[in-house]
Formats: structure tokens, sequence, C-alpha cells
């Protein structure tokens, strides 16, 4: 949002002395001295923390207002009002006045000198802190890093993201993408490329719009994100400048809302298909990407031209197979896919738990079976027969053509009814290994019986009542050992712990010949 305030609000010098001591991630509020979520006041400073916590921000702001209601108010008084804040972790600017997250700035850049002076600080405290634990490393045993994970030892390897404000939609799908070895492996062997030079050369590059470079690269920025996940940092990766490049070439994601994981991976994977074939076909990536900016995530995806690691991974075909029920006129499509989308059977809808006793557990396979099914389309989807010429009531059927490498099943958890959005809360059983496929298959004789197979590689759950809140995490695993993903923090999990989430999206890698045999 472009917030018209800042002019009145934003008074402090970028390299205030007045600011605390340490890194400002870990600044206190100074009512209730809680180091959970600093915000710091633009117009003098003074740290407190959100509202998530106690409040005291927000509450600063409030009470900075009881002046301006006296008619008498001084000069001083009116510019000065104290609305526009800075989170002192993300480094993202929220106006309390316009009630929203800013992505202007003033005419002389005073935001982005002061989150990158807030930046200078906590990296010069992080370097500090750095070289005090090596020290300590150097004198103790390195068993504050490793972990006993059935009787060996093991270090962590994994790497959070840290949440740029509302960002868990995309820190999940990305964390996600992460844990799928043949994906991952091509971004992270590519070349790296060098966009920026002269001025700007080395520097970091924030979320917003301020910036007029047109220079940008998503394939770069996630190629560099990737690498930067599984390379052992005890210290979370902050995903800035892939974040800044979402902005520039999806606008649908700019601001600091909570937006929807699913349609969000479609628009990634659809946008590095492109630029990547942009690349294939010598045509500069950032014109094809700005020319298809508005492509739709309810569109099949724009598979067409040559082929790339998105559509050779996640590309698969389903047959659409409508038959007209007065003539029995037999009419058939073929669509590809990089997702398939399975409603969650409206008996299985109130049974929100893996233990209620209410009935039989959904399972994967009835979502399957739903979506396969042989369905009567009703008045509203009345299909149009070349042979009779008119519209006429029709069955319809899916089958799948091809089955790509990696399949990624969307439980369509988010529901429009009135005027409302509502999320389906139903416990899904899924399988962690040998996800069968065959039955599914339009041809299954022509395929071998390994080809069919799929183990689990990752799982995105939400957590909360709708998809303009509450908070995404993500499961997945990496050299035979699963770790949630929530945000900035990795843990190590264990199967059982996977198998109880609500998944909303889960990615199935086709299982090699070597592997063993048992099925769903």
């Amino acid at each position: 949002m472009e917030c018209p305030h800042l002019g009145s609000s934003v008074c402090i010098a970028p390299d205030s002395a007045k600011f605390p001591n340490g890194s400002p991630s870990s600044w206190c509020c100074s009512v209730c001295r809680s180091n959970k979520s600093p915000w710091v006041c633009l117009t003098c400073s003074s740290v407190h923390c959100g509202r998530y916590v106690n409040g005291h921000a927000k509450k600063h702001y409030e009470d900075a207002q009881v002046p301006l209601t006296n008619h008498k108010k001084s000069e001083k008084q009116d510019k000065a009002q104290h609305t526009v804040c800075m989170d002192c972790s993300s480094y993202s600017t929220y106006c309390y006045r316009c009630d929203d997250f800013v992505v202007n700035d003033t005419k002389l850049g005073l935001v982005q000198k002061v989150r990158e002076h807030l930046q200078n600080l906590e990296n010069s405290a992080f370097t500090a802190d750095r070289h005090r634990k090596r020290k300590l490393l150097e004198n103790s045993s390195l068993n504050s890093k490793l972990l006993k994970v059935n009787g060996s030892t093991t270090a962590i390897c994994a790497t959070g993201l840290r949440n740029l404000g509302n960002t868990c939609f995309m820190n999940a799908i990305l964390q996600s993408l992460s844990n799928i070895e043949q994906f991952c492996c091509y971004f992270k062997e590519l070349p790296a490329v060098e966009l920026r030079n002269g001025k700007t050369a080395g520097r970091r590059t924030y979320h917003t719009r301020s910036q007029g470079d047109n220079n940008v690269s998503l394939v770069e920025e996630f190629r560099k994100t990737l690498c930067a996940l599984w390379q052992g940092s005890p210290t979370a990766f902050s995903p800035e400048s892939l974040f800044y490049v979402v902005w520039k070439i999806m606008p649908n994601f700019r601001g600091y809302q909570q937006q929807d994981a699913h349609e969000f991976m479609r628009y990634l994977l659809d946008h590095l298909h492109l630029e990547l074939q942009g690349g294939f076909n010598g045509v500069s990536r950032s014109a094809i990407l700005q020319e298809n900016s508005t492509l739709s995530a309810s569109n099949k995806c724009c598979i067409n031209g040559a082929s790339t690691v998105v559509t050779a991974i996640f590309g698969g075909v389903l047959q659409n197979e409508v038959n007209c029920l007065i003539c029995g006129t037999e009419s058939r499509k073929f669509d590809p896919f990089l997702d398939l989308s399975l409603d969650i059977p409206s008996q299985f809808r109130n049974k929100r738990s893996k233990n209620q006793e209410n009935g039989p557990v959904c399972s994967l396979r009835d979502c399957l079976r739903s979506f396969t099914d042989l369905e009567e389309l009703d008045e509203t989807e009345l299909y149009m027969c070349h042979k009779c010429k008119k519209k006429q009531k029709s069955t319809k059927k899916f089958w799948i053509q091809k089955l790509p490498k990696v399949l990624c099943l969307h439980l369509k958890r988010f529901h429009w009814t009135a005027y409302l959005r509502n999320k389906v809360d139903t416990y899904v059983e899924f399988p962690l290994r040998g996800l069968d496929m065959k039955c599914y298959l339009l041809e299954p004789e022509n395929s071998g019986p390994e080809n069919c197979l799929y183990d689990l590689a990752a799982v995105v759950v939400h957590h909360g009542s709708g998809v303009g809140s509450g908070h995404y995490t993500a499961f997945a695993t990496h050299e035979g050992r699963w770790f949630h993903f929530n945000d900035s923090t990795v843990t190590l999990t264990d199967e059982e712990t996977v198998l109880k989430a609500k998944a909303y999206i889960l990615f199935y890698v086709e299982r090699q010949a070597k592997a063993g045999s048992d099925k769903l």
C-alpha cells in the first residue's frame, strides 16, 4: 500500500544515536521489556512490542494521538504523528493510520536508509556473536550442533527462512521445493548471473517498489535461495531479494497480507518455466515475464513451447472425457497439468481428526477416486454437443494419460459460501510410501509396476480457519530424516507426527525401480 503519512511521520535520522544497543531483532520493548516482535517508531525511535505480544507499539501510536484532538495543538505536534513503525526483524514498515503495511518511501528515501542502518546493526551484532561462538567452540566439543538420531550423532544441516511479514506461505513452498532433489539440484547447478554493477554491486536489495530496477531474474534469486537452504547455517536465511522479484513480476503478491500457498506455488512454477523458456529461445527473460505477468493461477500450466525442468519434473497429462447423454457422442481432450486439485468428498467434511469416531476416515484414495469418478454435469454445465447442435446433459470423467516424476496433490480446503471463503478442516489420511496411481491411468497396461508408485517428499500444512489468515508450515524429508519447517525454526521430527498433519499440498516423488514394493 502507498502510505500518504510518511512525510509527517518519518522524522528520525537513519543513523540515529537514540537506537538501543545490540542487534535490532533482540531489542526489548521499553514498557514490558519483552524482546519478542520488536518494532521501532520512525518518529521518535522508541522500541515497543507488536500487537501479538503485548501491543505496546500500537498503544504508543494511540497515546500520541491524544494531543492531536486538542484544537490548540502545536505545529510540531501536528507533524510528529508516530503513525509509522518498522519491524526490527523483517524491516517491513507499517502505518497505524492506514492500518496496513507500507511499500513506498519518503522523497529522501529515509525509510530505506533506516532499514539499511538496522540491517548493518544486525549484521555487526551477528558477526560479533559468531566470533564469540567460534572461540567457545574451539575450546569445547561440537555437541551443541549435533543431535542424537537412532543412536547415532548427526549434524543438522537444514536452514530456516525468515518471515518478512506474513510470508510463511512462500517459506513453506520454498522449503518443500528445496527437498525435491531433482528439481533443487538443477537450479543449484546453474551458473550464477550477475545482474548488478556500479554503485549497487554487492548491495542487498529489499522488498520495496521505490526501486525502479526492471532487470530482475526469478530463476537467479530462486537459485540463490535454494543454495542457501542446505549450507548448514545455524542462522535463518532472509529471502528478501527473492520476495522483491516476486513483487516485481507477480503483482498479486505485493504487500504483506497472508496469501494462499497453492496459488503462490502455481505462479512461481509458471514464471520459472516462462523465464527458462525465454533463456532457451534467446528472448529476454524479463521481457517474457512482464508480458505474462497477468497469468491466472486458475489456468492450466502454460507449458506450450520448449520443455523446461518445471514441466519435465511436475508435468503430467490428463484426458478429459465427456459423453452426451442424449446421442452418446464422446468428446476427448488432453490437458497438461503441474498439479491436481482434489475435492474432499462431502461425506467426510465434518470429520476433523484422525481419531474421531463418526464414520470412516477420509483417505487420499477417496479424494483421488472422487476426482476421477464418472460424474453427471449439472444444469449449469451443459455440454455443447456438436452432433445434437445444442447444449445437452452429459457425463464427465478424468483419466491420467501421463504421470509426472513429481506428483503434486492439492487438497481443496477452501470453499466459497454466499459471502465467505470457509476452510474444510477434515483430516485426510495419506501414505508416506507406496502411493499407487496405476488404477487412475488411461492405459495402465503400458506402465511398469514401479512407474506408478510414489513416495512422499514434502507436505504443506495450513494452520488456522481462513485462507487470508492462519499460518503455513511444511514437513519434508531429506536424506532419510523428516524435518518440520516453521519459518526460521527447523526441527527434526518423526513419521508419526507427519502422518497426523492436516495436509494442504502433498509432493510425491516417483519411486525408483530399486525401491521396495509396499503399496497404499
